[in-house]
């Protein structure tokens, strides 16, 4: 079962990038500019042309807009990009190989021109940008993540000896651990916020921020909260990660941000790490999860795990204001 996120409801939208002749009095060669772009939310996007494209001009269009909270300038952007040398549809680029790019809204990290299309839009986004680099037809897709959780805040129930999360400003967690409260013996699993995104599955990389604290003094251990982190990107269900993680993780939604607490058997005991005695305690937020395509499956639009398309246009991409 998936979300919304990516409902696999199809988009297509039909750009014709318009040449102009030059007044003469033999008419020239009508250019090849006709590309289409379809593909569902969440998948990589499938580029319908004949190569090689003719761009006698630098086109940006807005496949879809998105919906959820507007990217503000010098803000963190989680962005998929998905590129091809139109001469041959050579795949150039293509973040649903492995995972998305974490970068700045700001003309140094992802390019004046990419910047000035993002700014005003918002997540959920997909956005196309055509033109020629050093004489090569560049065709690029750029999806716009969320970068922290958003959806509906799950009223907490009523539990003694439950730590308890408080959210800054931009959205990073404060864990506070109830004072002289014993750790639980199994894995708690505590959505805090329930977003409507697609859910994890074993086999997809699935991109997150997270501060773990220890059960035993509340001290943070890890986060990918501070200043010069980035969102961390794991594979579920192949061993990469702590099985407090696989099994907290799975059925999930994108868009969610879940409180795990991890008891050592399900965290680092038995290794030679210093928190393999410790009960732990997580909070995620899901940013991302897709299954890895390769250059060769995206340049054919496949996404293995994608419903069939429909032709309608997805209900929701992310993040809602």
């Amino acid at each position: 079962m998936r979300g919304a996120f990516a409902t696999g409801l199809v988009v297509a939208a039909t750009l014709l990038l318009g040449a102009c002749e030059e007044p003469g009095d033999t008419p020239s060669t009508p250019a090849n500019t006709a590309l289409e772009v379809t593909g569902s939310a969440g998948s990589p996007p499938t580029l319908d042309y004949t190569p090689p494209l003719d761009v006698p001009e630098v086109r940006s269009e807005v496949v879809w807009p998105g919906t959820g909270r507007e990217l503000v300038d010098g803000d963190p952007v989680l962005l998929n990009l998905y590129a091809q040398d139109a001469r041959d549809a050579t795949v150039l680029q293509n973040t649903y190989a492995d995972a998305p790019q974490w970068l700045t809204l700001d003309d140094s990290s992802v390019g004046s021109e990419l910047a000035d299309e993002l700014r005003g839009q918002r997540v959920g986004a997909r956005l196309l940008h055509v033109e020629e680099d050093d004489g090569v037809p560049v065709v690029l897709v750029v999806d716009v993540l969320p970068t922290r959780a958003d959806g509906e805040a799950v009223a907490p129930a009523a539990a003694e000896g439950v730590p308890t999360v408080t959210l800054g400003e931009d959205g990073a967690p404060t864990i506070t651990i109830p004072p002289d409260a014993a750790p639980p013996g199994d894995l708690g699993i505590r959505p805090l916020i329930r977003g409507d995104g697609r859910q994890v599955e074993a086999g997809q990389v699935v991109t997150v921020r997270f501060t773990g604290v220890r059960w035993s003094d509340g001290e943070v251990f890890d986060t990918s909260w501070a200043p010069d982190a980035a969102p961390s990107s794991v594979m579920i269900g192949l061993g990469e990660v702590i099985e407090g993680w696989e099994q907290g993780l799975l059925e999930q939604s994108v868009g969610s941000q879940v409180m795990l607490v991890v008891p050592p058997e399900l965290g680092y005991e038995g290794t030679a790490s210093p928190l393999a005695g410790e009960t732990l305690v997580y909070v995620v937020d899901i940013l991302d999860a897709h299954f890895p395509v390769t250059a060769e499956e995206a340049a054919g639009g496949a996404d293995p795990a994608a419903p069939d398309q429909t032709g309608e246009a997805p209900a929701d991409q992310g993040e809602t204001s």
